[in-house]
């Protein structure tokens, strides 16, 4: 069963926010994962970098492979069953939905965005099994209480939880501060859900220049941080072997990717 937010905006609305004179990070992204659904503003950005960093190219696709092996662990290792995704990005293939409910296909996800062009191809493109749900909420980054509580509607908060947040947390400037948003939303789930992460991460010149374009762009900005501070998202809970790593190497499945990439990802246990 598949649902959207019960008080959905309406399609004029969507249209009236979406801005398509600047860059925006999720069409960005989905422009480097080969997908088509972004503007001129952000291909001409995206080209810019690849001139000044081609390998973001990498960090994009592997991000993306990355997910798939994470929420695969999740879903056949550890019995996970629902999935909150805040800060979805736009649907390209292999989305945490279709991953987990390949495995289980009594799967519950709810994803979580709050950008215009993001929740009209949800609403489009995002199915789920008969023996599962989906769902969708336009809720933002910084509002934790109203997305567990509004992800609550659809998930068994009762049950291990997995929270993935996925190239999302660069857009909150003080490390801080995210690691506080992180906490707010696991503190709400029960003993053994798990909490993945991954980002871009300042572990070469060229990254750190890209970074540095992009946001002048014009674009809201995004911040990549150091191994260390993205390691600190992590106090508190368990890792999973083997902990914080660039994304090409948690658990790699011969996908043919490069060995390090200026990305790092993790999965952790809440205790």
């Amino acid at each position: 069963m598949t649902e959207s937010d019960p008080r959905p905006a309406s399609a004029d609305d969507l249209r009236s926010r979406i801005d398509t004179g600047k860059p925006h990070s999720a069409r960005f992204w989905n422009y480097f994962v080969g997908g088509k659904d972004n503007y001129e503003v952000d291909r001409e950005i995206g080209d810019q970098i690849k001139e000044i960093f081609p390998g973001l190219v990498d960090v994009a696709r592997t991000s993306r492979l990355f997910l798939g092996r994470a929420v695969r662990h999740l879903a056949a290792e550890r019995g996970i069953r629902d999935f909150l995704d805040i800060g979805t990005g736009l649907p390209t293939a292999d989305n945490t939905h279709e991953v987990a409910q390949r495995v289980a296909p009594d799967a519950r996800i709810v994803y979580v965005d709050n950008d215009p062009l993001v929740l009209a191809h949800a609403r489009a493109l995002l199915t789920s099994t008969p023996e599962g749900r989906t769902a969708y909420i336009d809720a933002d980054l910084y509002d934790p209480a109203r997305i567990v509580a509004r992800a609550g509607e659809t998930l068994d908060l009762s049950r291990p939880v997995a929270l993935m947040m996925l190239n999302v947390l660069g857009h909150v400037a003080d490390p801080e501060r995210a690691k506080g948003l992180i906490d707010a939303v696991m503190a709400e789930l029960p003993s053994g859900s798990c909490l993945v992460i991954s980002d871009s991460t300042a572990t070469s010149p060229g990254m750190v220049a890209a970074s540095e374009a992009y946001n002048k762009s014009g674009a809201v900005p995004y911040h990549v941080r150091t191994v260390e501070e993205f390691g600190g998202f992590f106090d508190g809970f368990e890792l999973v072997e083997p902990g914080v790593v660039p994304v090409t190497r948690w658990r790699p499945e011969g996908e043919g990717t490069p060995e390090r990439v200026d990305a790092y990802g993790a999965v952790a246990r809440k205790p």
